[in-house]
């Protein structure tokens, strides 16, 4: 019979959660007041990622370990934390001025922030595969939809020469330096498998 966590089995990912929760408030709360601005939004997130380091600090020394050893926390992974909340605040305060200069004022910006600042967290905190899957997805994706709203322009019209030497380029880079899907779940199990990882069976 499976039972569910309590809340001295939560108190590891006591950030995460305070994070998460407090993003879904924001963003019920912008969408509630049909404006788009973003008024106090921004304000409120960096103050819930200070108290998300305020829990980081705070939690007991030490290393927590729980959901069966998918989550653990230690004195890096608290330190990494917290430099990865510091640069999720400074990217929202570095934000302000530009998106006032370029009428970007969006609530789901800093909302983006913080849903991506907790998967960072989750994956610091990965203890296995499933758990760096889900802290990557979520970091991942909601930078995709925060880099896929900045306007980019140029002179370069859109020929089928342009296109061609735009993906080309975008090849060699992602060829070079690597994407994720190597952590995606079907390579894994092939790096997994190239470790001897399933040796024992």
């Amino acid at each position: 019979m499976t039972q569910t966590p309590g809340l001295p089995e939560l108190l590891p990912a006591l950030p995460e959660l305070v994070l998460v929760l407090g993003a879904m408030v924001l963003l019920l709360a912008g969408v509630f007041r049909r404006r788009e601005t973003s008024g106090g939004i921004e304000s409120a997130a960096i103050l819930l990622l200070i108290v998300a380091g305020a829990i980081v600090v705070w939690l007991p020394s030490g290393t927590l370990v729980t959901f069966g050893g998918s989550f653990v926390l230690d004195s890096f992974a608290r330190f990494m934390k917290l430099l990865a909340l510091t640069g999720s605040a400074a990217a929202i305060l570095m934000s302000f001025d530009y998106l006032i200069r370029e009428n970007q004022q969006r609530f789901e910006f800093p909302v983006l922030i913080l849903l991506s600042t907790a998967g960072m967290m989750i994956l610091i905190s990965a203890g296995d595969l499933i758990a760096l899957y889900l802290g990557l997805e979520l970091m991942s994706l909601a930078l995709y939809v925060v880099a896929g709203g900045i306007l980019v322009t140029g002179n370069l019209r859109g020929t089928p020469l342009v296109n061609a030497g735009l993906l080309g380029l975008g090849t060699l880079i992602a060829s070079l330096v690597g994407t994720k899907a190597v952590i995606d779940s079907d390579d894994a199990a092939l790096v997994r498998g190239f470790q001897g990882s399933g040796a024992a069976r």
